[in-house]
């Protein structure tokens, strides 16, 4: 920070009374850093201004403390460390506790900007503003934001000032707070005209040189949150009327009555479940499940004795279809040579499948380069980034809604993509750096009980320290892992040559990977997702039929289609 620069803090806090006269002040009340103290940082010498002076006044006269500190590099929040020790010596006790809270709201801000910053675009918990501002809309927003962040396990929202939304620019804001709607302070025209009372406030900081306000608005609880009697939602950047979104409303109310589903509290639709594999994986591990008890030890139970989905996903049939789909070329539009199903079975096992596949697929090559004696084996890929990565999308896969990890072969990389997003509590830099924040809790402690992982956070620091943080992308509703082949003299560049299957032409292996995807598909359907014709249709769909990759069960109308894997030659 250059010399002779003031920090200056606006409203952060209400009065605080000075009880007795003090060699710093005469009692009174200080009401802000905007009106009462200020904070001068120079090279070597921090003081702090505290002013008797009215707020209406403007008449500013300022009683000064010195503190000598040592300083480097003085950076926004940071001037806190190193004069706390100072402050206990030589200032009176108001005043160190209003910098102790100045530095907290500051530390706070720059987080909460930092954090929706690492985003690459606005999510549905925050938004993204310069100097805008309309009153009523402004209450819209808060409705919609409050609502959101319930629904996606958020503790708060956020609105930003001085932050273009389209390129994430740090611009500054010359939006004020303390406005007056009709003679009534702005604060209080919205909290009246919002239902219920939500303790939202403001926040302001300095970045660089740039002004920003940040407007904190906690989460809905109880009954949703509204604006003038109208309830708001976000749907991706927007703001709309909950009651156009019915589905979003019902299950807003069911989060705030019983809470965010999860694997453990919804209840699964099948009860006839199993578990003889689930019993024999324990055994495996030298564990002996008590049969009378492990329902309720594992947490396979919804508080009514039912069977809740992770009891789903460890029976002997989970109803879920594990794929790994294997592409001649780089992107889907390439000749498709297999799709392997591992899924249909105990998760646990469909997971040592599709660890035991990554072992087929990851081809020894022979570099010959600067050969002189033995010949080298370089592997296809990095096998330890697809272990982590692979028990990761397993582990921290958003299973509530029975949607699957997909694991795509392309002939230059793996891709492993898991549903969902990075958890309520977890931070877009915590993820990075390892800090473990499960998104299936009660799963995490069967997996780290079978060791199957850790906890230790160390799965995401091993990927992206062989191929860097640009290995993973987050998006809003998937995390995809990218695993890129160590190709040697162009070995194997046709992965699927190993493990395909080429009877098939290039209409129907996309007719056949339609329904693999969705087995439920009709005709129709097909013909819009294929772009081909219903006689097309009909032609491929009976060539599947005769090479018996597919099967129909049930009638044209309520059935489905079953794909036979024992015939589609994939090893």
């Amino acid at each position: 920070m250059p010399k002779n620069t003031f920090l200056t803090f606006f409203n952060l806090y209400p009065p605080i009374k000075i009880a007795s006269k003090s060699p710093y002040g005469e009692k009174g009340s200080v009401r802000s850093f905007l009106d009462q103290t200020e904070v001068k940082v120079m090279k070597h010498k921090l003081t702090i201004g505290v002013s008797n002076a009215s707020p209406k006044s403007r008449v500013v006269t300022y009683k000064k403390v010195s503190l000598e500190a040592k300083v480097k590099d003085v950076i926004g929040n940071t001037i806190f460390n190193f004069i706390i020790l100072k402050l206990l010596f030589y200032c009176p006790l108001y005043i160190i506790i209003i910098v102790l809270k100045m530095g907290d709201k500051m530390i706070k801000a720059n987080e909460i900007i930092n954090e929706c910053l690492s985003y690459e675009g606005e999510r549905e918990w925050f938004e993204f503003k310069e100097n805008w501002f309309e009153k009523d809309q402004l209450g819209e927003y808060i409705s919609s934001l409050s609502n959101s962040a319930a629904i996606l396990g958020k503790e708060c929202a956020y609105m930003i000032w001085g932050i273009k939304d389209f390129d994430h620019k740090i611009v500054g804001t010359s939006f004020n707070y303390e406005i007056e709607i009709n003679n009534e302070p702005l604060k209080h025209y919205l909290a009246r005209n919002l239902s219920p009372s939500i303790h939202f406030y403001f926040l302001e900081t300095i970045m660089g040189k740039h002004r920003l306000v940040i407007l904190v608005i906690p989460r809905a609880k109880i009954v949703p949150t509204s604006y003038k009697d109208v309830r708001y939602i976000r749907i991706g950047s927007s703001k709309e009327k909950l009651k156009k979104y019915p589905e979003r409303e019902a299950f807003l109310f069911s989060v705030l009555t019983f809470g965010l589903p999860t694997i453990t509290n919804k209840e699964s639709e099948y009860q006839d479940l199993t578990f003889n594999q689930l019993k024999a994986y324990y055994v495996s591990k030298n564990i002996i499940l008590n049969n009378s008890t492990f329902f309720k030890n594992l947490h396979l139970l919804t508080k009514d004795g039912k069977f809740n989905i992770m009891a789903q996903l460890l029976s002997d049939n989970s109803h879920v279809p594990i794929r790994v789909a294997i592409f001649e070329g780089k992107t889907k539009a390439s000749k498709m040579y297999s799709v392997k199903e591992f899924g249909y079975k105990c998760l646990l096992y469909s997971l040592n499948d599709v660890l035991n596949y990554g072992d087929v697929l990851n081809i020894p090559q022979a570099n010959e380069k600067n050969r002189i004696m033995e010949r080298e084996e370089i592997m296809l890929f990095d096998f330890d980034c697809y272990r982590e990565a692979i028990i990761n999308a397993f582990l921290h896969n958003e299973w509530i809604h029975l949607n699957e990890p997909m694991i795509t072969v392309y002939s230059n990389r793996i891709e492993i993509l898991s549903r969902g997003t990075l958890p309520p509590m977890q931070t877009l830099d915590g993820f990075f750096e390892g800090h473990s924040v499960p998104v299936n809790e009660k799963l995490s402690e069967l997996f780290l009980q079978l060791h199957i992982s850790e906890k230790t956070g160390r799965g995401i620091p091993i990927i992206t320290n062989k191929y860097g943080k640009k290995a993973i992308a987050i998006n809003e509703n998937t995390i995809v892992i990218t695993i890129p082949f160590n190709r040697i003299n162009d070995v194997g560049d046709k992965v699927g040559d190993k493990v395909g299957d080429k009877s098939l032409n290039k209409s129907q292996i996309r007719v056949l990977a339609e329904i693999r995807n969705n087995p439920n598909i009709t005709k129709s359907q097909l013909m819009i997702k294929c772009e081909l014709g219903k006689t097309s249709i009909d032609k491929n769909i009976k060539v599947l039929k005769d090479k018996h990759y597919i099967k129909r069960q049930g009638s044209n109308k309520t059935g489905y289609w079953e794909i036979l894997d024992k015939k589609t030659n994939v090893s």
